[in-house]
């Protein structure tokens, strides 16, 4: 029983350096003791010394120090700042497929990180300002099933479902379940998508993780194709429009130059940029051509313009052509 006593003392001694200290702040020594006999655990200071010796010689990161005239502690390990929590904080809640539960639970644990002064700062500081989360709670189950396929190299299979208007589940294929061959995991434009490999089409087809059901891990390892195409996700990522599949092709854009913010947040600042004629710039971009690639360009209207293949120009103006025609 004493064992027990002291192995629990220990513990709390150092959930509560991680929670209540750091290098701007370390706990004196007559505040651990104060702390250990609120929780009825019997600690004086010889005692407490000798703990704190044997703690920091096992490897706990604990560092010695001095506040006023007696000893101080606080935990020495890779933390967040504040800065990075109140990122991922952020991101957390600006992510549609992390429905609005999860949100909550995830934002907890990250303020468990910043210890009780940093966490009151950024808890006075959180604006939940996302009311569209999703309503899929299985998501981190999803996620992780993938993952761990994709690791395996193994197919996955589960159910597909879209929601109807009264926000109910209407499975695709009947609720047959899709098997098909993982290569990542990608978050575009808000939502976590999985890229896989379809050996029936033989091209890359994305899914909604949100969308997905009862993800399980097969037995059946992933083909060639799909390996080879883990190796292009990075490339195959840059080119999509939405996770929309198109065919991919080489396009020329031109664009007034007070629109450069927009190309660089769409394309990156790795970017070529050259002149063209009239003051207006240039760029040559491989993606793939789809419904959402011209609503983007469509966007800045008379400030941008599809030069070429001609084919994707003229496919550009068929489709505005189409979005306004209407019956008399």
């Amino acid at each position: 029983m004493a064992e027990n006593n002291q192995k629990i003392k220990l513990l709390r001694i150092v959930e509560y350096l991680r929670s209540e200290s750091d290098s701007g702040k370390p706990v004196s020594t007559s505040r651990l003791i104060g702390y250990l006999n609120s929780i009825h655990i019997s600690c004086d200071r010889r005692t407490l010394y000798k703990d704190m010796d044997m703690l920091i010689k096992s490897g706990a990161n604990i560092v010695k120090t001095e506040l006023g005239r007696e000893n101080a502690y606080y935990i020495d390990e890779v933390s967040f700042s504040l800065g990075e929590l109140k990122t991922l904080i952020d991101a957390v809640q600006a992510a549609n497929f992390v429905t609005a539960n999860k949100t909550s639970e995830l934002v907890e644990k990250l303020l468990a990180y910043a210890g009780v002064r940093r966490s009151e700062i950024l808890r006075d500081n959180i604006i939940f300002y996302n009311n569209h989360k999703h309503s899929n709670d299985s998501i981190y189950e999803n996620i992780e099933q993938i993952e761990l396929a994709i690791k395996q190299k193994k197919q996955v299979s589960f159910y597909y479902f879209d929601l109807d208007e009264k926000k109910n589940r209407v499975y695709r294929k009947e609720k047959k379940r899709y098997i098909t061959d993982p290569v990542a995991l990608v978050f575009s434009e808000d939502n976590y998508y999985l890229v896989a490999y379809s050996q029936k089409y033989q091209n890359s087809v994305n899914y909604r993780v949100d969308r997905m059901d009862t993800v399980e891990i097969e037995d059946e390892p992933i083909c060639e194709e799909a390996i080879i195409k883990k190796r292009k996700t990075e490339t195959y990522t840059e080119q999509v429009f939405k996770m929309y599949n198109g065919e991919t092709k080489t396009v020329t854009l031109e664009f007034a130059p007070e629109i450069l913010g927009s190309v660089y947040d769409k394309f990156g600042e790795q970017l070529e940029i050259r002149h063209s004629d009239g003051g207006w710039l240039k760029i040559k971009v491989d993606l793939q051509i789809s419904p959402p690639f011209f609503g983007w360009v469509f966007q800045f209207k008379d400030k941008m313009r599809i030069v070429d293949p001609a084919s994707v120009s003229e496919e550009y103006r068929n489709s505005i052509k189409s979005a306004i025609s209407y019956d008399e």
